[in-house]
């Protein structure tokens, strides 16, 4: 048995409700099978460990929780806010206690791990830090906190000092302290596109947003800075920034998993969809855990937007006791009809316009051809996109109004939404450029494909090395199922992440041509901006490309832009 890691968890996760610490634990084929004739005894012996540290330090009472998965298991517990780095040493301590009672070794002495332990919890205590976070709830608003900073309140009517300067709760001036609302989006695609959409809507509201996602932060129309902020720290930063007025914020399932959903309350959460990515991370092994993962937000919002049309999310959506709102491309749908004479509300395409039904309230929002991500009514994913923001917009208080004018304006442009459904005109062949990087989301670009009018098409795959097997070769049957005329494998040098330079290039190769493709179809190219300049060679007036871009999607659109004219 190997620790694999030891962290906090600083918000909800998929352990507990409140900050805490964890243990990853990986266990080989053989601790395996003995565990499950054993009835867990690593999870016992550390309970019995854990509750006597517990104990020693002044934690006692302290819920334990236990998550075991093939190949390892998850140990947490709760702990104060202003001790979890302290919190993990308890942890660890209690595991080394019960690596050694389970190989027949001594126990290390309680009494000398607890007087460590207690001088390291006396180190990091911050009785201010706990103070605040005591008056925030008796006050009702968000308290944030992290190695640097902490906060009261969010957006506009936040306040933000440094850990080691912070206030006592009667030198705050609670009147200027409240919270603005604030909605998380996640699931397997769709979260960066959706939560572009919202800010569409917010602004179109005369409210200022603040958005968190993949590719940048931002407060109102600026970007604060690039890069992947969908986890913990780029939400805290939006929900500080005095601007904001209202909050969306991609919450991806890594950060989720490793530390939590930043804010312990938001007003709404969307979970757009789930499907197989990212598997053997976290314990993650099949898609029923990957619903667990998104099903986080559930335990950090007051109201649910879940996808009627997703199996996996259905089913734990209707067991859940919380306000909930469903979206669907079936409107006839009895389980919605269901739900909606109950006085629930759903979003659905209903006679090619996007409606909210409330009760017994049909609301029409606008036409399918008026919004232009759906690309006519052929991109059904877009569709569905715009049906989950109509719900979460709804519960974040905007009005119809500006919730169709935000559909109505926002435009899939590689300014608005880089990388996502950005189409070019060259020389009479359509390109788009998309992100879809595995089998679901490539499904739903190459089903829009389909629906437009091409002589032929073409599209550009790869994927990134630490993907399993399965995964890759499940994105090859994807590709094949659409039956393009041609496809361009790439390499993604950038995404190895492990793997021999060439295999996973291979591997998709080898299983198209297992199913029928032959070498008229097939060319393998060595770089994304490759696959895009032979794509151009090949297109003809009346085709369609389609370049699943990664790694350089900057280039790529840089190119097709100077293209285009």
């Amino acid at each position: 048995m190997e620790v694999r890691d030891s962290r906090r968890l600083t918000g909800p996760n998929l352990l507990t409700d409140r900050p805490g610490a964890v243990l990853d634990i990986a266990l080989d084929s053989a601790e395996e099978d003995s565990r499950a004739s054993a009835g867990d005894p690593a999870v016992e012996a550390w309970r019995r460990h854990a509750k006597r540290a517990l104990k020693a330090v002044g934690w006692a009472g302290t819920t334990l929780v236990s998550r075991v998965f093939p190949g390892g298991m998850s140990l947490a517990f709760e702990a104060p806010i202003d001790a979890l780095y302290a919190a993990t040493e308890v942890n660890e301590w209690a595991w080394d206690a019960a690596s050694a009672e389970l190989a027949g070794e001594p126990v290390p002495v309680l009494e000398e791990g607890a007087a460590r332990l207690r001088e390291t919890i006396a180190r990091e205590v911050n009785p201010r830090l706990a103070s605040l976070a005591e008056a925030a709830r008796e006050h009702g608003v968000t308290f944030l906190s992290d190695d640097d900073h902490a906060s009261v309140g969010l957006g506009v009517g936040s306040s933000t000092w440094p850990v080691g300067e912070l206030p006592q709760p009667e030198e705050v001036d609670w009147r200027k302290v409240h919270d603005i609302p604030v909605g998380l989006v996640t699931g397997t695609n769709g979260k960066t596109t959706t939560v572009r959409l919202l800010a569409a809507m917010v602004r179109a509201g005369g409210r200022v947003p603040g958005v968190s996602s993949t590719d940048w932060i931002a407060a109102g129309g600026e970007i604060l800075d690039h890069g992947d902020y969908s986890g913990p720290g780029g939400a805290r930063q939006v929900l500080r920034d005095r601007r904001i007025e209202c909050a969306v914020l991609e919450t991806a399932r890594g950060g989720m998993l490793r530390r939590g959903v930043a804010i312990e309350s938001a007003d709404v959460a969307l979970i757009t969809n789930v499907a197989e990515d990212h598997l053997g991370e976290f314990g993650v092994h099949d898609v029923e855990a990957i619903a667990e993962c998104k099903f986080i937000v559930a335990r950090a919002c007051r109201h649910l937007v879940l996808n009627a049309d997703d199996p996996q999310i259905r089913e734990r959506g209707a067991r859940l006791e919380m306000p909930v709102t469903w979206f669907s491309l079936d409107a006839s749908d009895p389980f919605l009809a269901e739900h909606i004479a109950a006085g629930g509300e759903a979003c659905v395409q209903e006679r090619g316009r996007l409606v909210l039904k409330e009760g017994g309230r049909i609301l029409p929002l606008i036409e399918v051809p008026d919004v232009p991500i759906a690309l006519g009514g052929a991109a059904r994913h877009n569709i569905a996109n715009a049906l989950a923001a109509i719900g979460v917009a709804k519960a974040l208080g905007l009005s119809i109004q500006p919730i169709a004018e935000g559909l109505r304006q926002f435009e899939s442009t590689p300014e608005s939404n880089p990388g996502r459904l950005n189409v070019f005109e060259i020389d009479g062949a359509r390109v788009v450029v998309d992100f879809a990087h595995n089998p679901h989301g490539l499904e739903a670009i190459l089903g829009m494909a389909k629906a437009m009018n091409a002589k032929r098409r073409l599209v550009a795959i790869g994927q990134a090395g630490d993907r399993d097997d399965e995964s890759i070769l499940e994105l090859a049957r994807a590709t094949w199922k659409a039956r393009p005329d041609r496809v361009l494998i790439k390499e993604l040098t950038d995404y190895l992440r492990g793997r021999p330079e060439g295999e996973v290039a291979t591997m998709l190769e080898t299983e198209l041509r297992r199913l029928g493709a032959n070498d008229d179809c097939l060319e393998r190219v060595d770089s994304e901006i490759a696959a895009a300049m032979a794509a151009l060679d090949w297109a003809r007036p009346g085709d369609l490309v389609l370049l699943i871009v990664h790694s350089h999607r900057d280039e790529v659109v840089a190119l097709l832009q100077e293209r285009a004219g």
